[in-house]
Formats: C-alpha cells, structure tokens, sequence
C-alpha cells in the first residue's frame, strides 16, 4: 500500500511540473520529425533550366536549329528514361533563368550559346577548330546543382553524338552565381548561425517580461502610472541591442575563422536583417511570457519555439518545404510562419549570392508582418494573464 502511495504522490508531483514532462514526452517525436523533415528536403527531385541562343543555319539539306533540337532531345531522354530524376524546363532567357536559379525554383541553368548548329554542322571537318559551346549557371556548392549538371552533361553528349557520330566533346564553360565558386561548408553555414544567435533572445526577453511578474514588481510599475508602449519599449530597446551585439559578435568570430564579409550595404542589410529579426523574436517573447509565471518555466516553456526555430527554419540544418502557396512569386510554406525562415533566406542571398537589397524586399516584408503578429499575440495575451492578476 505505501508503495501504491508514492506512485500516486510521484504521479501528482509529475502533473504539476506539467511543462517538464512534455518538454520530456516531446523530444522523441520531435527529433524524428526534424529528421523525416531533412530527409524530405534531399528528395532526389532537380530542375534544370535550358536557355537557346542558338540560330538557325542550313543543315543536312536543311534549315535547322539544333539548339532547339537538344531541348526536344532532353525532354525526351528524361520521358523515357524515367529512373532520371530530372525535370527540362525551357526558359525565356539567362536573366530570367539566373533569377529562378537564385530563388531555388530550380537547380541549374544551361544556355545554349549562338553558333552550336554551326558548331555541329562542321564537326565532321577536321580543319574546323570551332566547338559547340555551351554555359552552366548554379550554385557550386548546392549538391543538386552538380547532380543536376552531371546529368545534363550526359544528355547533352548523348546528343552531339547521335548527331555528329563522333566523339567530340561539347565546351562547356560553368559561372557561379555570387561567391558559390569560391564559398566553403562552413561559409554556407554562417547566415544560418547568424541568425540562431537572435533566437537565443527567447530566454533573455521572455525572462526580462515575465521577470516583473514574478518578482512582484508589475503592480508598482503600474501604479507609477507607466503606460504599457512604454514598458514594452524599453525592454524591446535593451533585448535589440544585445540582439545586434549578438550578431556582431558571431560575425567577428566567423570573419576570424576565415568567413568573407565586406562591404557597406552588406553591413547595412545585415543590420536591416538583423534588426527586424530581433524585434519580431522579442515579440514572440511575449507570447512566452505570457503563458509563464517564473524564470524556471520561461527555461523549460522556451525550448519548445527555440528548438522549433532552430530546426525547423533552416539554421541548424539546410531545410526545405514544398510551398503551401505563393505570393508575387515568393514561395510561402507552415516555416514561413517563424520570422527566422525569412532572415535567413534574406542573407543567403545578400552573403552567399551576392543578390540586392532589392532582391530581398519579400523577405523584409514577411519579417515585418510576423513582428506586428507576434506582439499583437503576445501584448494581448501577456495583459490577459498577468496585468489582470496585478489589479
């Protein structure tokens, strides 16, 4: 019977660090969600974009263009070679072609450079030094790039065989988007890391709201006739500055370890990045805060989003998710709903890509949107349950 007793006891004590037991019954299932996730994201699934530049000239009694050929040929190779992962998609021109590389809509594009029917045509010469050329664009560090290379080159080659019956080889000249040709792992990893030193302000900023509340000051603070903008202004004001410094800070290691980042408008954008990211991180705080009432459950409460922005966003690991939906191009999806989703995308392109503020408009809006959310969630939400309980 005693021992019936201390099961009962240990079960209730269980139940009232209700927080603790979930964060424990969670982690399993969580884990291999984050898993099944990233297992999903290396889908073998490519997009090759194809770009024809070429003319027509007479061939074989003929006004061809074998450019337009190839592309027939591809689409074809892949139709009856269905192992091949593979998709040949046509594109209007390499400019609009680049832009879909750099916004993952696709995974390599190739162009079709003028003079390749000429090129073929004369292959049987031997005097003729001319080669068909063609030109690879991508991000050489991204493994679906050079997958999706790979079997463009076989293609491709397959396809001046059957026409020349010899084995000459195409000239193939590859250009990396941004600084993809030169940029290592960890160099790819540094946006990402960037952006998990903000997520960290979860625990200082939930801890410094909830803080008065434990601490019994909120009612004092109140009778001082503080206005709530106010209080959430300075606290906000304090967590974005160490927010910033935070960033700085694993910048400069990063830089020190070999990381290459210069430029005014780079440190400009990252500062925009960074900045709304930290406020739309304080205001999810809030909504921490606000189904709190310690520091210790703002500690166990907190690794529940932390874990979930970590994983879940792309900073711990390159994760990707087929879009729900898309606005004026840009891809939204369930990650979209966590701000660092976007921060991240926002500095991938700006540091690794090289792309423009301009390119990355999307990104900051999203950013902005979710930081009104989330502090509109949570101002609402902290006043509930704990101004309430001041009165």
């Amino acid at each position: 019977m005693r021992v019936f007793s201390i099961i009962i006891k240990s079960v209730k004590e269980q139940l009232r660090n209700f927080w603790v037991l979930l964060l424990t019954l969670a982690m399993g299932p969580f884990f291999i969600l984050v898993y099944y996730l990233i297992t999903e994201s290396y889908k073998l699934d490519y997009t090759v974009l194809i770009v024809n530049e070429d003319i027509e000239v007479p061939y074989r009694e003929n006004t061809v263009n074998l450019g337009s050929s190839l592309i027939d040929f591809a689409k074809a190779y892949h139709a009856d070679t269905m192992g091949i992962p593979l998709t040949i998609v046509e594109a209007l021109d390499q400019s609009t072609g680049i832009d879909q590389v750099k916004q993952k809509k696709a995974d390599a594009l190739v162009v079709i450079r003028k003079g390749f029917t000429a090129a073929l045509a004369n292959a049987a010469n031997p005097a003729n030094a001319e080669m068909p050329e063609v030109e690879f664009f991508g991000d050489l560090t991204n493994t679906s790039y050079l997958i999706s290379a790979v079997w463009a080159n076989e293609i491709m080659y397959e396809f001046t065989r059957q026409v020349t019956n010899t084995p000459r080889t195409l000239k193939i000249t590859e250009s990396p988007l941004g600084v993809t040709g030169s940029a290592d792992e960890f160099d790819l990893m540094v946006p990402g890391l960037l952006i998990i030193s903000l997520i960290m302000l979860m625990f200082t900023a939930s801890i410094a709201f909830v803080s008065e509340v434990e601490h019994k000051t909120m009612l004092r603070l109140k009778l001082s006739g503080l206005k709530a903008y106010e209080f959430l202004t300075g606290i906000s004001l304090v967590e974005g500055i160490i927010g910033i410094l935070s960033v700085f800070l694993t910048l400069l290691t990063a830089v020190s370890l070999g990381f290459q980042f210069s430029g005014a408008m780079n440190v400009l954008i990252l500062l925009l990045v960074a900045g709304l990211t930290s406020l739309s991180i304080i205001g999810f705080s809030l909504i921490i805060a606000a189904v709190t009432r310690s520091a210790n459950e703002v500690l166990v409460v907190g690794n529940f989003p932390m874990f979930l922005f970590m994983f879940f966003t792309g900073g711990a690991f390159p994760l990707q998710s087929d879009p729900l939906f898309d606005i004026g191009g840009y891809p939204l999806s369930l990650q979209s709903l966590m701000s660092p989703t976007h921060a991240i995308s926002a500095l991938n392109k700006t540091l690794i890509l090289g792309l423009e503020i301009g390119d990355i408009v999307p990104e900051l809006i999203s950013l902005g949107l979710l930081t009104i959310v989330y502090f509109i969630i949570g101002g609402l939400a902290f006043r509930r349950r704990h101004l309430r309980m001041s009165n």
